[in-house]
């Protein structure tokens, strides 16, 4: 057992040498394409700002979502009246579905 922790250690050690000597290679090129997402000058205030923007635009999306529920819910009473028109790709799309809602 002690001689697993110590092979252990050993390889997690060895993973952060890697990771500190070729870690910046993979950071530098991501932070540069991304570099219109980043807000300058990093403030408290900047963040505050965005986190109220995030927010009312979440909000501001909630009638387009609530439509598109209705429109689900119309459109499994359409598919639960209809049953023997029903094909199997489409059955397995609305178990799916119900999975997914469940899920959430």
């Amino acid at each position: 057992m002690a001689a697993r922790l110590k092979q252990l250690q050993s390889k997690a050690g060895q993973a952060t040498q890697f990771v500190s000597k070729h870690g910046t290679a993979w950071d530098k090129p991501l932070m540069e394409q991304n570099k219109q997402y980043i807000q300058e000058p990093p403030t408290v205030e900047k963040c505050n700002e965005l986190s109220k923007q995030l927010f009312q635009t979440r909000l501001a999306s909630i009638p387009g979502r609530y439509k598109s529920f209705w429109k689900e819910v119309d459109f499994i009473k359409h598919m639960s009246r209809n049953r023997h028109e029903v094909k199997v790709e489409d059955a397995g799309t609305a178990a799916v579905f119900g999975l997914e809602c469940l899920c959430w």
